[in-house]
């Protein structure tokens, strides 16, 4: 039988999922962000899900050190990362201890041959080698020397002294990166031009590097091992350009779009914290379109920072993860009782206290919705998926701005880290953020004085008046101001008037935004799921499989957590269920059986993962049994 790729059997699917797990060192998200790349130029529709450790570098060879990347391609429009690997790419024992039950039945396994010794199986947990003892019997299983392939692909490069032997064993991701894209067709000259530019100071890297992604597709042409190729033909995608996105680049990208549609500058303030740091690395590179960033020593600098600039007429940003939003706390009040427009992004990520740095979690909710002191209303947006991060930023900058008041959005890890294909929108179909407001420049009292907290009749918000600007001084800051003058006040009377005030406010953005956009194609469903954040794409897919089989049900998606839009009370009540999947106890579940009396049903996982679409399908199936005992 000959090993070249036109003997073998080339099998069409819609869609696979592929998953590379290994050593915290073993460059696991680089294989997957350019094996990521490759099926984006492929033209297919694609959902990824990095994971990787906490620690910088927690012990080889352990659980705890195991990293992975899993990208979800299809030739149709997809949702999720996928909810389990058609094919795992196992680096070590304890890549495969710990992936191994992901893996669907029947599915291929490629493993690391090189790395099972007893030492790393001992580490991994394993009694005996799962290569010997049977119990892969059920699989696909491909024992690849990777290491001692890699290394003897880069033989002359160590010879010659442009690597040693350590150097040359770290090419091994794209030995194996190499054999993955060979087994489904993907193109391997963007990840050659993307190594050389990446390691144009070192060339010998780059070329190693290239000559093992080489030697990887070429072991795949060669071996007798591999009877079966893949193909996944382009999606059908809407017109347009495209690229891959993640959603802490689409925050950033937002957040400069929503700046340049208001004619402000975009100061961003910020002090470093996972999962949120990339969107200062993003802004930093984009001070050509008028960004300043600063890095503040802690978290109590940065929003103290982001209100000295929306009072100077910025765009003012500043972004965290739940701990550093609890530090923000008392500044946050402080911004909303000077009605100054900022935003506050919130990557959400495990909790409570340190928690789960790299892992993604909802439950942050309750914390931005009230865990101020007072009666401290704040708007508060969610982003839904990677792209729509974009749309987020801009829309939290249209509240922020036309309301005069600090808006929280909420991302978390999982959006901020996973990547899908983005369709460039047209500038001038973006929202024009500059009718959203103007700088007061004249007096706006009685005898030429000036009232800064008079207000808009619509919007109730208040003048917007830059330092410096004559006849406009004022005096400004967290003591409770009287309506008007903005004078510190006492009074009682004054007081609940001023917290009424801040509430209507609330009232008057929920009467502004837009309807809800239901899913009910049947119009037929019983059941309701009603989702926000990242739990958009696990609730699609499983309606989408639900429908397939001639369940009907509906979804329905919270973009404004607060105020809730107005119809939310009567569209619950118009189903017999409603079902609301989190990533937390059950938060929004809670609000809105307290707002609307409806017994909303949570479903909650607190895992540090995403939801799988399946999982979703079955608690709709359960829902479904019980209501028709």
């Amino acid at each position: 039988m000959s090993g070249s790729t036109a003997a073998r059997s080339r099998v069409t699917l819609s869609n696979a999922v592929v998953r590379f797990a290994g050593d915290s060192g073993d460059g696991m998200q680089l294989a997957g962000d350019q094996f990521t790349s490759q099926s984006a130029i492929a033209g297919n529709d694609l959902a990824t899900l990095p994971d990787f450790p906490a620690e910088i570098r927690a012990p080889a060879g352990t659980l705890a050190g195991v990293s992975s990347f899993q990208l979800h391609f299809s030739d149709q429009d997809i949702h999720t990362p996928g909810d389990a690997p058609d094919v795992l790419v196992a680096m070590n024992p304890a890549a495969l201890m710990k992936h191994f039950g992901a893996l669907k039945p029947g599915g291929t396994l490629i493993v690391n041959v090189d790395a099972f010794s007893d030492r790393n199986l001992q580490k991994a947990g394993y009694e005996s080698n799962p290569l010997e003892d049977d119990s892969l019997t059920d699989y696909q299983v491909h024992e690849v020397r990777i290491t001692d392939l890699t290394l003897r692909a880069l033989e002359g490069h160590v010879e010659r002294g442009e690597l040693n032997k350590k150097e040359a064993e770290r090419c091994k991701n794209m030995l194996a990166l190499g054999l993955v894209s060979w087994m489904f067709h993907r193109p391997i000259a963007e990840t050659e031009e993307w190594l050389t530019t990446k390691f144009a100071k070192v060339p010998e890297v780059a070329d190693a590097n290239i000559t093992a992604l080489r030697a990887g597709r070429n072991y795949g042409e060669t071996t007798e091992a591999f009877t079966y190729t893949y193909e996944v033909k382009p999606a059908k995608l809407a017109p347009g350009r495209y690229r891959n996105i993640t959603g802490n680049q689409a925050l950033a990208y937002g957040l400069v779009a929503a700046a340049e549609r208001a004619g402000l500058e975009l100061f961003y303030g910020s002090y470093p914290i996972t999962p949120a740091s990339d969107i200062l690395h993003e802004l930093a590179k984009l001070k050509h379109y008028g960004v300043a960033t600063f890095q503040a020593e802690d978290e109590i600098a940065a929003i103290g920072s982001v209100i000295g600039a929306a009072f100077g007429g910025s765009l003012a940003v500043t972004a965290s993860s739940g701990p550093g939003i609890a530090l923000k706390t008392e500044a946050m009040g402080l911004a909303m009782v000077m009605e100054l427009p900022l935003i506050v992004v919130n990557v959400q990520r495990g909790g409570p206290s340190t928690g789960l740095p790299t892992k993604t979690e909802q439950s942050d909710l309750l914390q931005v919705l009230h865990g101020r002191n007072g009666e401290a209303p704040i708007p508060t947006v969610a982003a839904s998926s990677p792209s729509d991060c974009f749309h987020a930023a801009i829309e939290a900058a249209r509240i922020a701005l036309t309301y005069r008041t600090p808006v929280v959005l909420l991302s978390d890890g999982y959006l901020a880290n996973s990547a899908e294909p983005w369709l460039l929108p047209d500038v001038a179909d973006l929202p024009d953020l500059s009718t959203s407001f103007a700088f007061t420049t004249e007096p706006n009292g009685p005898d030429g004085g000036f009232l800064p907290y008079l207000r808009d009749e619509r919007t109730l918000a208040r003048p917007w008046a830059l330092p410096g600007t004559a006849g406009l001084e004022h005096r400004i800051g967290g003591l409770e101001k009287e309506d008007g003058s903005g004078h510190i006040s006492y009074e009682p009377e004054n007081h609940h008037a001023m917290t009424e005030l801040r509430h209507e406010r609330m009232q008057r953005i929920a009467d502004q935004l837009p309807a809800l956009e239901v899913d009910d194609p049947s119009g037929e469903a019983e059941v309701l799921l009603l989702g926000w954040g990242s739990t958009e794409g696990p609730i699609r897919a499983a309606c989408h499989q639900l429908r397939e089989r001639g369940t009907p049900v509906a979804r329905v998606h919270l973009h404004h957590l607060n105020p809730l839009p107005n119809e939310v009370d009567e569209l619950l009540r118009s189903y017999d269920t409603v079902i609301c999947p989190e990533n937390n106890m059950g938060q929004l579940s809670m609000l809105l059986r307290a707002r609307t009396l409806v017994d909303v049903r949570p479903y909650t996982r607190v895992t540090g993962q995403p939801f799988s679409a399946a999982e979703l399908v079955d608690a709709v199936d359960a829902a479904i049994t019980e209501g028709a005992r």
